[in-house]
């Protein structure tokens, strides 16, 4: 089974993030210049307090009456951060963000950030995962795998 550690190996390991006082609209400038749906909120003392999602500014910017240049990112953020360490499989992570309704998922190995990953991930991993199986069936069914013609 493929892990979380697999995922970070191809994608990297790198986090980007913003602090709660940071507004909304620098949030969605690095999200845009970054080309991800998340970052991670991290206070001044690297503890992470919370995780901003373009969800959280889809449902509560406009749905609250505000505006992404006065607002603060710690108003909107996610505070319920669930965790995966690099060991999981990718089926435990699409179940745990299934059942939790959750996007993005920081890993956390032996206290550290070590990355994080996020849906669009865990479905690449499957059908990397699954074209490769199918190639090496196409393989076998044709005698190439033990190189016989």
């Amino acid at each position: 089974m493929s892990t979380v550690s697999q995922i970070l190996q191809k994608k990297g390991n790198n986090v980007w993030s913003v602090c709660p006082e940071d507004t909304v609209y620098k949030a969605l400038e690095i999200m845009s210049e970054k080309n991800v749906g998340a970052l991670l909120v991290i206070d001044s003392d690297t503890n992470i307090v919370g995780l901003f999602s373009e969800r959280d500014y889809a449902r509560k910017i406009a749905l609250k009456g505000k505006t992404s240049k006065n607002t603060t990112v710690s108003e909107l953020m996610s505070t319920n951060v669930l965790y995966v360490n690099p060991g999981q499989t990718i089926q435990e992570c699409m179940a745990l963000m299934n059942n939790k309704l959750v996007r993005h998922l920081p890993v956390i190995e032996e206290k550290q950030l070590v990355g994080i990953i996020s849906i669009g991930d865990i479905v690449n991993k499957l059908i990397s995962d699954q074209q490769f199986a199918i190639n090496e069936l196409e393989k076998y069914i044709s005698g190439r795998l033990y190189g016989v013609q």
